[in-house]
C-alpha cells in the first residue's frame, strides 16, 4: 500500500480505493499516538511542502505548517498575492517551476480545474486542501475522529445538515467509499451537484446515499450529525437570503433527538452558533468538533508521509 502511495496527488476522495484511505487512516492513528508519546517521528526530514492559498484558512494552514514540521520538513507559505493562479503566468508553468523546487504542494483554491492543472503538470504530489467542490482533508480527519468514538466507520449512519456543498460533496464520497450510511438534507435549491451524488452512490457497496429536504428524515437513526455553515467563504453577499432558506435545517436539541441516543456532532468549523447550529449542541456532551479539528493535523501527516515518504 506504501508503494501505491507514494509520488501521488490527493484530489479528491473519489480516486482513493478503500484499502488506501483505510491505511491512511491506520497510519493517522499510529502518528498521533506517537505525538502524544513524545515520540520524535520526522521521516520527512529535509523535505519542503509548498501551501498554494488563494483561500485563507486557520485550520489548514496552522495543521499543514505544523504537520510538516512535526515530521522534520518545512512548509513554505505562498499567499494569493505571492502566486496569483491563472494570472501572468500559466498554471501548469507555474506547476513545473515548483515542482523543480518543492517535495509536495498543498493548495487552497476556489476551482477544482486549477488544482487538477496543477497536479497534471506538477512532478510532485499536490493535495487539495480545498476547492468550491471538494474538501478531502477534512473528511479524512472526520473518518479518523468517527473511528476513533464509534470503533468502526462500516455500519454508522452520517446525517449532513445544511447547504450541499465541498464539504457534503466530500462527505458523501468518504462515507460511501468506507461503508457509513450517508444523508445529506438540505432546501432544493442548495443540494450537492447531481453527478457526485451520482458518483457517490456508484462508490457504495451495501450502504445507502440519501439527498432529502427532509431534515428529521435525514438524521432519523444516525450515529453522527454533521453540519457547515449556510454561507461558505465567497458567499457572504447570500448570508440574508441562505438564513431564511435554511430557517429549518438548524441542528438543534428537536432535531437531535431523532438520531441515535449516542449520536456524536461534528461540524468542520467554523461554527456559527445560533444558527446552523444550537450552543447547546456544539458545546455540549455529544459534540466531538475540537477532537475532529485537532485529527486534521494527524490526518494531514499521514496523508504527508504516505505521499511524499
Amino acid at each position: 500500500m506504501k508503494e501505491q502511495l507514494k509520488g501521488r496527488s490527493l484530489l479528491t476522495l473519489a480516486d482513493y480505493s478503500k484499502a488506501e484511505i483505510a491505511y491512511i487512516l491506520e497510519l493517522a492513528v499510529q502518528i498521533k499516538q506517537k505525538q502524544k508519546n513524545g515520540e520524535l517521528y520526522q521521516p520527512l526530514k529535509g523535505k519542503t511542502l509548498g501551501m498554494i492559498f488563494e483561500k485563507s484558512s486557520t485550520r489548514t494552514r496552522v495543521s499543514f505548517e505544523t504537520g510538516i514540521y512535526q515530521l522534520g520538513g518545512m512548509g513554505l507559505f505562498l499567499s494569493s498575492n505571492d502566486i496569483q493562479l491563472g494570472r501572468g503566468e500559466p498554471i501548469s508553468d507555474m506547476a513545473k517551476v515548483l515542482s523543480g523546487y518543492l517535495d509536495g504542494m498543498m493548495i487552497r483554491t476556489f476551482s477544482q480545474q486549477d488544482v487538477e492543472e496543477l497536479a497534471e503538470n506538477a512532478s510532485v504530489p499536490v493535495i487539495n486542501g480545498l476547492t468550491d467542490d471538494y474538501h478531502p482533508c477534512q473528511v479524512l480527519a472526520d473518518l479518523q475522529t468517527i473511528k476513533e468514538t464509534k470503533g468502526k466507520l462500516e455500519d454508522l449512519k452520517l446525517a449532513y445538515i445544511g447547504d450541499g456543498n465541498n464539504m457534503a460533496h466530500s462527505l458523501m464520497i468518504g462515507c460511501a467509499k468506507m461503508g457509513l450510511d450517508v444523508a445529506i438534507a438540505a432546501p432544493k435549491d442548495y443540494q450537492p451537484k447531481n453527478e457526485i451524488t451520482a458518483l457517490a452512490t456508484s462508490f457504495a457497496d451495501g450502504s445507502e446515499v440519501l439527498v432529502t429536504e427532509d431534515a428529521v428524515e435525514a438524521v432519523k437513526d444516525a450515529d453522527v450529525i454533521y453540519s457547515d455553515v449556510w454561507a461558505s467563504m465567497g458567499q457572504e453577499e447570500e448570508q440574508k437570503e441562505r438564513e431564511k432558506a435554511f430557517a429549518h435545517y438548524q441542528v438543534n436539541k428537536e432535531l437531535f433527538s431523532h438520531a441515535k441516543q449516542d449520536a456524536i456532532f461534528m461540524h468542520c468549523l467554523p461554527a456559527h452558533r445560533e444558527e446552523e447550529v444550537t450552543a447547546e449542541i456544539i458545546d455540549g456532551p455529544q459534540s466531538v468538533v475540537f477532537q475532529e479539528a485537532e485529527n486534521r493535523l494527524h490526518a494531514q501527516k499521514a496523508l504527508m508521509v504516505a505521499l511524499m515518504g
